[in-house]
């Protein structure tokens, strides 16, 4: 993490309780109030650097005690302590964590160059602009202190900055790059081995993988994270890697996808231990919105997954229907354990939820219909490829129907429905469909 150290002098702060004092061995002629903490100061150190402080002395000078109060100063007395040091030239370090804090705060007490040569903003500007922005890691930890630091981190195009510096470094293609460099500055071969000082040090450097930035975009808050996307999206980012970072953002703030070992070892972020159920709602219904729709981008596993947490969610009914839609699409790659989702619904009902398979049998059959799906007509030979996934759809519902068929409550007009909706030239052997009509027959007659 890049941080550059500005002052040379020795601290001279001390703090007692919720008060901060400067022991330079002069008696304290200002006290500035930040909240609930106090600093007892030197004028002459602020009105230097801060028009706004110099005006605020002046319009107290008056007083036989000279109290300012800065209610709003962004950050509060954490950002104005920093502040405060670096008017009396005090050793402070600006790095990622507070360099978003100090620069609202400096734009807030004016501390511009008309008042003193190389004051706040123009430091902190450069270090935001040379060190900050030029790495993935430290513009990200800039970033996430822009929510808390709204709308000043705004109106200063800093969260605008760091989300483009952001999406520039993970649109990068790096299939573009034999030998890519890394933000620290280590060069590597072409033959993928360290350098250093030019010398091969025979260390091999691992794949560049295009989703190395999925966990780090994955702690960005969602509003935060929405931003990342659009701007990657308008940059012409591949939709296979926005779906990809878009299904791992889920996977980790949505807790009811992580039991499932199929879906990879996502570490649960805080936020997800946080978000009330509304919040996770409305979560997965922005998130279906912005997946892109092309079949296969996501796997179908994940996509079942995510319909069922917006079955128990209870999302509203555009994103069921989206979900359905997108299984529906690549419902041939489904497996029976993923298709079996739960009712739940209080009513007594079906133990699966059989009207949500059926859409999306429906879904699948009017997208075979529009390319071209076989038929014994058209495709003469036995194991032709147009006929392939819905054959193999053939067999997942049969298998489908064979594990509700013990169903009680599962009433034989529903059932018939399933087992017809399918053309005949779907089932190559009926061999699937007689065994779950047989269980059926035996349970419920």
């Amino acid at each position: 993490m890049g941080s550059v150290k500005l002052g040379s002098k020795p601290d001279a702060f001390t703090r007692r309780g919720q008060a901060w004092f400067c022991t330079t061995g002069l008696p304290s002629d200002v006290i500035v109030q930040v909240g609930e903490m106090s600093f007892h100061l030197h004028k002459f150190p602020l009105l230097s650097k801060s028009a706004i402080l110099g005006r605020l002395i002046e319009e107290n000078s008056d007083q036989d005690e000279c109290t300012i109060k800065l209610s709003n100063i962004p950050g509060g007395a954490k950002s104005f302590e920093l502040v405060a040091r670096f008017c009396y030239g005090l050793k402070i370090e600006l790095s990622p964590a507070n360099i978003v804090h100090l620069r609202c705060a400096a734009e807030y007490l004016e501390m511009t160059e008309e008042t003193a040569q190389d004051n706040l903003i123009h430091q902190a500007e450069m270090f935001f602009n040379q060190v900050v922005l030029r790495s993935w890691k430290d513009s990200l930890e800039a970033l996430k202190t822009c929510d808390v630091l709204l709308p000043h981190a705004e109106d200063l195009h800093i969260a605008k900055r760091c989300v483009e510096s952001l999406a520039a470094k993970a649109s990068i293609d790096p299939d573009l790059f034999g030998w890519p460099v890394s933000e620290h500055g280590a060069m590597h071969s072409p033959g993928g081995s360290v350098l250093w000082n030019g010398i091969s040090t025979g260390a091999k450097l691992g794949n560049f993988s295009s989703d190395w930035w999925y966990d780090d975009a994955s702690s960005l808050s969602f509003p935060t994270y929405k931003r990342l996307i659009s701007t990657m999206e308008s940059r012409g980012a591949k939709e296979e890697i926005v779906a990809g970072s878009l299904t791992y953002y889920a996977k980790k703030c949505l807790p009811g996808l992580n039991r499932r070992q199929s879906m990879g070892p996502v570490p649960l972020t805080s936020a997800a231990a946080t978000l009330s159920e509304e919040e996770q709602r409305h979560l997965l219904e922005d998130i279906d919105r912005m997946l892109p729709l092309q079949r296969g981008l996501i796997s179908t596993n994940v996509l079942l997954w995510l319909l069922r947490t917006a079955m128990i969610l209870k999302v509203n009914r555009a994103c069921i229907s989206n979900l359905e839609k997108r299984v529906g699409m690549q419902l041939d790659e489904a497996t029976l354990e993923d298709l079996l989702l739960p009712n739940f619904s209080y009513t007594m009902d079906t133990l699966y939820n059989v009207e949500c398979v059926r859409r999306i049998l429906d879904h699948f059959l009017a997208m075979d219909q529009t390319m071209g799906g076989g038929s014994p007509c058209l495709d003469d030979v036995m194991g032709s490829p147009s006929l392939a996934p819905i054959t193999a759809v053939a067999k997942l519902i049969d298998g489908y129907l064979a594990e509700i068929a013990p169903d009680i409550n599962l009433k034989p007009p529903k059932f018939e429905s399933l087992a017809t909706a399918l053309p005949e030239y779907a089932r190559p052997l009926d061999d699937g469909l007689y065994r779950a009509i047989d269980v059926y027959l035996k349970v419920n007659f």
